[in-house]
């Protein structure tokens, strides 16, 4: 069984060898298409769904308006008081305490429930 592999992995290495040697598109892409295809498969399962996910966040947030609750990558709930270009002032706590917030430090924006 062992010679049996033995000479398959032998001959397989000479066909490739056989086509590297041939040149062309077919060499090459015997050669790098498994990596191309790793790549492929990288981008689609773990970069397209990233991106997916940023998009929803990036919208979410410059949907926001006054009177949205906010919490923020550290941890800090509040209430939208004001809105600039690139910041928000919350005001949280039960001393009402403002805090500027740039836009890209906010995790989560919840709309208050309308009855």
């Amino acid at each position: 069984m062992n010679l049996l592999l033995t000479a398959f992995a032998e001959g397989a290495a000479a066909d490739t060898a056989e086509l590297a040697a041939g040149g062309g598109w077919l060499a090459f892409l015997v050669q790098f298409g498994p990596l191309i295809l790793l790549f492929v498969l990288m981008y689609v399962i773990l970069i397209l769904p990233q991106r997916k996910k940023e998009k929803k966040i990036r919208d979410m947030i410059n949907q926001a308006i006054v009177g949205d609750k906010v919490i923020s990558i550290g941890g800090i709930v509040g209430k939208i008081i004001n809105i600039k270009d690139d910041e928000f002032t919350i005001e949280t706590g039960n001393e009402r305490t403002k805090i500027t917030v740039k836009k890209w430090a906010i995790k989560e924006v919840e709309k208050p429930i309308s009855e």
